[in-house]
């Protein structure tokens, strides 16, 4: 499963990093609203949700499908402004059709909403088609797109002011000593870039980012298998304090490509990627290696150890401690001319936070 960002066409220079006010308040709300993704912020978001005005907080109920499971596209732009007002001041530029279709694909759980072009807005068909995609997700959902749908003026609006009434509630307090770390990440992947090339500046967003080996594209270690054209427009990386562990990617018809990344840290490191994740999870399913990492639970043991304490062979062994290792679920130490094997505690213990962080990504 990948996201593909063609860069045919796209200038060198138009691969840039960049700070976005809405961006971030955007994954404050995402925060705020599935605070399971992110319990090591479940300090800052119980605070902020106690200090919230009841009506705030209804507001932010009604219109969460925006920002919850994934972010609408209009959420993150790819052309940021110094302040939260002016890229507000952009999103209202964006044409009724265009704003709905994003808000509709993730109210409804569905990137496939349009009918060969046809509009939401304007076709009772596909009028019918959101608004049972949005029922089978809840009353919530079906609500908010019957109001989208029938009034998006209205909505519209509604939901600026929301996002303003954020920013006076508990934005605007935060947000200089979080561009100030934003910006400093976004001069370091720049210089990075410079001086090491596109490579190492994808490797420092995120090990969930490659370049392909033609150098041609981008490629996303995401749950979609899609592929986005940048083009001469380029593609936009939104670094995020309020971002790990997610890499949300913009990357529907129309939209310029951009990437908001979490900015990492010692306290919170670089998810596994999920090809490694599924390695150790293949690794522990087999009855026999299961056997053998209760045995290494315990305590270094030899092959021939092994061997002898589940009748088996020590080539058996062998094959089996090989998976293991592959997966990075042992250690080993040598002792004259014997290797003792043991389990890797720390990387075992972490497996449920590892799968939990890369399926999130």
């Amino acid at each position: 499963m990948t996201l593909r960002i063609d860069l045919t066409g796209t200038p060198p220079r138009h691969i840039r990093f960049a700070v976005s006010p809405l961006a971030e308040l955007t994954a404050m709300l995402h925060v705020l609203a599935a605070p399971d993704h992110h319990p090591q912020l479940a300090g800052w978001a119980a605070g902020a949700r106690a200090a919230l005005r009841p009506d705030l907080a209804e507001r932010l109920q009604e219109a969460e499908f925006l920002w919850r499971s994934s972010r609408a596209d209009f959420l993150v732009p790819a052309r940021p402004r110094a302040t939260l007002a002016e890229e507000l001041d952009e999103v209202d530029l964006i044409d009724d059709e265009r704003y709905v279709r994003s808000a509709l694909v993730t109210t409804c759980g569905s990137n496939r909403l349009t009918h060969a072009g046809r509009s939401a807005l304007t076709d009772p068909v596909v009028r019918a088609d959101a608004l049972g995609r949005a029922q089978a997700r809840g009353a919530a959902q079906e609500a908010f797109a019957e109001r989208l749908l029938t009034d998006p003026a209205a909505v519209r609006a509604r939901i600026r002011e929301t996002l303003e009434q954020c920013a006076t509630a508990f934005f605007d307090r935060a947000w200089p000593g979080i561009a100030a770390r934003l910006a400093q990440d976004v001069r370091t992947k720049q210089d990075l870039m410079r001086r090491q090339g596109l490579g190492a500046a994808m490797a420092a967003v995120s090990t969930a980012i490659t370049v392909a080996e033609d150098g041609r594209s981008l490629v996303l270690d995401k749950l979609q298998d899609n592929t986005a054209e940048a083009g001469p427009a380029g593609v936009t990386f939104l670094p995020s304090v309020f971002g790990h562990p997610h890499l949300v990617a913009v990357n529907a018809v129309g939209w310029q490509p951009v990437v908001h990344y979490p900015v990492g840290e010692a306290e919170h490191p670089e998810p596994v990627p999920l090809e490694a994740v599924r390695l150790r999870l293949d690794a522990l399913a087999h009855p026999v290696r299961l056997r053998l990492v209760r045995s290494l639970a315990r305590g270094p043991h030899t092959t021939g150890e092994l061997a002898r304490a589940w009748d088996l062979t020590d080539p058996e062994v062998s094959r089996h401690l090989a998976v293991l290792r592959r997966a990075g679920l042992l250690t080993t130490r040598r002792q004259g001319r014997y290797v003792h094997y043991a389990l890797d505690l720390a990387t075992t213990t972490s497996l449920g936070a590892d799968l939990l962080a890369a399926v999130l990504r």
